[in-house]
């Protein structure tokens, strides 16, 4: 009997010859007659190639597998990838019932003698049943709705595959009950992993016969196979099967492929390109962000490709014309007439010529400054939905109640003025001083920025001045106050600790599936961001004592199980590998990320332990601050005592303290971690907030048997500047807060 072949062109003379020797020797490599490209399907999670971001080594669904912990989920990828392999190897491994639907040819029916199945065996022996449904974007809603109560209850865990996007073509019921894990195209390397282990396999594939490739013809099969490892065994099959007759021969034989066999057994690439699914967002996306990135090579590629798939102009048209003014907005301000006079002449003219416009829409848009300030809009949005604020008595229509109610007394003509402008209030009373536009510093904004902001100061200085009449009586020096003062700094602290945290993960930039470590994570900044960032890796952290990993497991209690971080309590900062792979099940990461206000740990140490912890290419991220780069009180003394001698002879003291004491320097940081074969960068950040001085702070300061700084000064300064230098900033406690400023130090440091 003939083999079924799907997903690959040939020419109908291999093809007659494949079918011929199917059907005149039974048996080929092994007894197992049916295609190669099933008879190769890995069987354990060590098999599987690529794919790693899903399954590599201490990644949440390899996790789920291995502890026979799975819940429902969807695999999507392109054809080819591994999602039916996958099914396949957790049908091997689990302990639970395996069920197989092909959504294709199953109907309501099926599901139910499935669910009935299924429901005795929870039943009956406690025992669970994994579903596993391939193409199940095929079923309708009225077939998902009858698989839905049963993955909702438990009776089933669902494992779906589909090659269009889930969000799109599956229920939302049923997505949100499941986690959707992509598969990604294989690369050249790992395609070559798969011809290479067919050829040398023995049981399931080639490993019996010498079967040799021409030089370039075995890559030539990996390269058109655009990651598909489907398509790639499916043309080694025909290539190699046709290649001698009769099939199979003799063991030991050679079988020789020839350039020209290699590529009348494989089709050529195809464009990725459908119109209603997904490649058609996914193109149109490139597109986009190619424009706002201002990539004009790339912008024309995805054109190009658009175009060449079919692609309507109008709605490419459509999309520029929206990014003229969402990405490129007041900085280029004639953008949005360019892109709409190219649409209209495109409609005049049409193909061939309409490439033309099209391009020069594209590459104005691609080169033009980019700004985003039409978004504050939204803003705006918020403030309406939130709040329908009333319109101020002075800027209501006085044609009809100006005289019952005084609408419209107070109000400003702007053209009286000299300049046409003159500062009074616009925002609703509840608003005052609220801020919706930035404008950005590119471009033709970037010339009226002075001009916009320094219009709003005036007018803030005017509006908030302003404390009589109306609804402002509520408002008095009360809010002035020592309470008033502490919710600033709370708020400006809030505010402090997210700028970090932002400039940590810009540093690293963690992928979905990083693995990655944080020491001294006892306040969890650093670890939600990182469990949000990246859902389907690894989180890891590090705490220095157990109440404090007590308390981030409070926190955690809401995740499922596979879901949660790994915490440990460490007195190191980077523990040794083993250590890290007995608590995380893992000893390498892909990111290392560390804020800590003082480091005063060695930095030799740091940077070796930071080297036996990271994969190639990873990222150790450090954000601290120096002590030589702190505050000064000195500077306090200054501009907050107004005590300039004693300011002075304390700065000089300071400057000698700071260069005798063993305190390191930034060059030393990034040297340090050069010398252990790493590429570092430093940032140095200007970090500010308002504080208020304390007498623990002065206790702290001032105490000469704790303090190193005090006990320094105590010794380096006449007694009676010593004690008036403490004397003033006693007197600064009840005098509101100070502006603190110091600087950080953020490293990045690539192994």
């Amino acid at each position: 009997m003939g083999v079924e072949r799907r997903g690959i062109i040939c020419y109908p003379s291999l093809m007659d010859e494949l079918f011929t020797a199917k059907n005149n020797n039974s048996g080929g490599s092994s007894a197992d007659c049916s295609p190669l490209a099933d008879r190769m399907r890995p069987r354990t999670l060590e098999d599987i190639v690529g794919q790693d971001h899903i399954v590599g080594p201490g990644r949440l669904l390899r996790r789920a597998i291995q502890a026979d912990r799975l819940s429902s989920i969807i695999l999507y990828g392109p054809p080819g990838t591994g999602k039916t392999s996958l099914a396949a190897v957790i049908a091997n491994t689990t302990r639970a019932a395996f069920e197989k639907l092909n959504a294709v040819l199953c109907g309501v029916k099926d599901i139910r003698e499935v669910i009935d199945r299924a429901d005795d065996r929870l039943r009956l022996y406690s025992k669970r049943t994994i579903l596993f449904v391939d193409e199940v974007h095929r079923w309708n809603k009225a077939q998902q709705d009858a698989l839905l109560p049963w993955v909702e209850n438990g009776t089933v865990i669902l494992v779906g595959a589909t090659t269009e996007n889930p969000f799109f073509e599956v229920n939302r019921a049923l997505v949100s009950r499941s986690r959707i894990f992509q598969l990604k195209p294989l690369e050249n390397s790992g395609l070559m992993e798969t011809a290479l282990r067919t050829i040398a396999d023995k049981e399931r594939g080639y490993g019996n016969w010498n079967v040799k490739f021409e030089e370039g013809s075995l890559e030539h099969l990996v390269d058109v196979s655009a990651g598909d490892a489907r398509s790639l065994l499916n043309a080694m099959e025909l290539a190699i099967e046709t290649s001698i007759n009769p099939w199979p021969p003799a063991p030991g034989a050679d079988i020789h492929i020839s350039m020209l066999t290699a590529e009348e057994s494989i089709q050529r690439r195809a464009l990725l390109y459908d119109r209603d699914g997904d490649y058609h967002f996914d193109t149109i996306s490139a597109f986009i962000k190619s424009v706002r990135g201002s990539d004009p090579d790339a912008a024309l590629y995805w054109l190009a490709k658009m175009v060449r798939a079919g692609e309507d102009p109008k709605f490419i048209f459509r999309r520029m014309i929206i990014l003229a003014s969402e990405d490129v907005g007041l900085a280029d301000p004639y953008a949005l007439s360019v892109v709409v006079s190219c649409a209209q002449a495109f409609e005049r003219i049409g193909f061939p010529e309409g490439n033309f416009p099209l391009s020069h829409a594209c590459l104005y848009l691609a080169t033009a400054p980019k700004s985003n300030t039409t978004m504050s809009y939204f803003d705006a949005l918020k403030e309406v939905e939130r709040e329908d604020a009333e319109v101020p008595n002075h800027l209501r229509d006085g044609s009809r109640d100006a005289e019952g109610f005084g609408h419209g007394e107070g109000y400003v003509y702007p053209h009286a003025y000299r300049d046409h402008w003159a500062a009074q209030q616009y925002l609703p009373n509840t608003l005052r001083g609220r801020t919706f536009y930035i404008p950005s510093g590119v471009g033709y904004e970037g010339k009226i920025r002075e001009d916009v902001l320094q219009k709003r100061e005036l007018q803030a200085a005017i509006v908030l001045g302003d404390d009589s009449g109306g609804e402002f009586l509520s408002w008095s020096a009360a809010s002035k106050g020592r309470e008033g003062w502490f919710k600033r700094l709370e708020s400006g602290r809030s505010k402090l600790l997210l700028n970090d945290r932002n400039t940590i993960f810009s540093a690293a930039s963690p992928a979905r599936h990083a693995c990655t470590l944080i020491p001294l994570a006892n306040d969890g900044l650093l670890l939600w961001e990182s469990l949000r960032r990246s859902p389907e890796g690894l989180s890891a952290a590090l705490v220095n004592n157990a109440s404090a990993g007590d308390a981030l497991m409070q926190y955690t209690s809401v995740l499922d199980e596979t879901e949660k971080p790994k915490i440990a309590v460490s007195e190191k900062i980077l523990p040794d590998p083993e250590k890290c792979g007995e608590w995380f099940s893992c000893s390498k990461f892909d990111n290392i990320l560390l804020r800590t206000v003082r480091l005063n740990e060695d930095l030799v140490s740091l940077a070796c332990a930071a080297k036996e912890l990271l994969v190639n290419n990873g990222n150790f991220v450090l954000l601290c601050s120096p002590p030589r780069m702190g505050e000064r009180i000195s500077r306090i003394l200054a501009q907050e005592c107004g005590s300039a001698e004693l300011a002075l002879k304390l700065e000089q003291a300071e400057e000698i303290f700071f260069k005798n004491t063993e305190f390191w320097e930034v060059d030393s940081l990034t040297s340090v971690f050069k010398e252990q074969s790493f590429t570092a960068s430093v940032q140095i950040l200007d970090q500010k907030e308002e504080r208020l001085i304390t007498e623990k702070d002065l206790g702290a300061w001032f105490n000469t048997d704790q303090s190193r700084w005090g006990s320094f000064m105590a010794k380096n300064l006449e007694k009676a500047d010593f004690s008036a230098m403490e004397d003033l900033l006693r007197l600064r406690i009840n005098k509101g807060p100070i502006l603190w400023r110091w600087k950080s130090v953020c490293l990045l440091a690539r192994k």
